[in-house]
């Protein structure tokens, strides 16, 4: 079993754009109620069935195994609910850790999220210049919650 910790933060501007090139990923949703995540998601033609337990501050336990493709496929088809989360990944050394910066496409497009995934609770690190405000705990930016209330469907965008 894993433990993910991580913090979520929006951007402050565009100067992360030109690093690296990102990764498509299309996920959805067979289970996402408050204490139990399931997400089947595709990136790059690898798949995987993510399985997480309810958050307990900033972190919860996570397992995740690889699928195969075709399974997957089917079931974002079939079985998620809908929406599905489209969006590119991009993996951004800054400092000696790596931000992970989600630019959300579909029914999310124009909502941009910063995630940092640390090994402890209280582990300090240094904030990229285009990092803006933190949202760790505002369940506006939790996938699950994206995928019942689109972006795209807010009135106060960028809360």
């Amino acid at each position: 079993m894993g433990v993910e910790i991580e913090r979520k933060f929006l951007l402050a501007n565009d100067g992360w754009k030109n690093r690296v090139k990102g990764d498509t990923i299309r996920q959805g949703y067979l289970s996402a109620d408050h204490d139990r995540v399931v997400r089947i998601r595709v990136m790059n033609q690898q798949a995987f069935v993510t399985i997480k337990s309810s958050t307990d501050g900033l972190f919860r336990n996570e397992w995740e195994y690889p699928i195969p493709l075709e399974d997957a496929q089917e079931m974002l088809e079939n079985l998620c609910v809908r929406p599905l989360i489209e969006k590119v990944r991009y993996r951004i050394p800054h400092d000696g850790m790596i931000w992970e910066v989600d630019e959300f496409f579909g029914e999310n497009a124009g909502l941009v999220i910063a995630e940092i995934e640390l090994e402890a609770v209280d582990q300090t690190f240094d904030l990229p210049d285009w990092v803006g405000r933190e949202v760790t705990e505002d369940p506006h930016y939790y996938n699950t919650n994206l995928m019942r209330n689109p972006y795209q469907a807010w009135s106060d965008k960028g809360k």
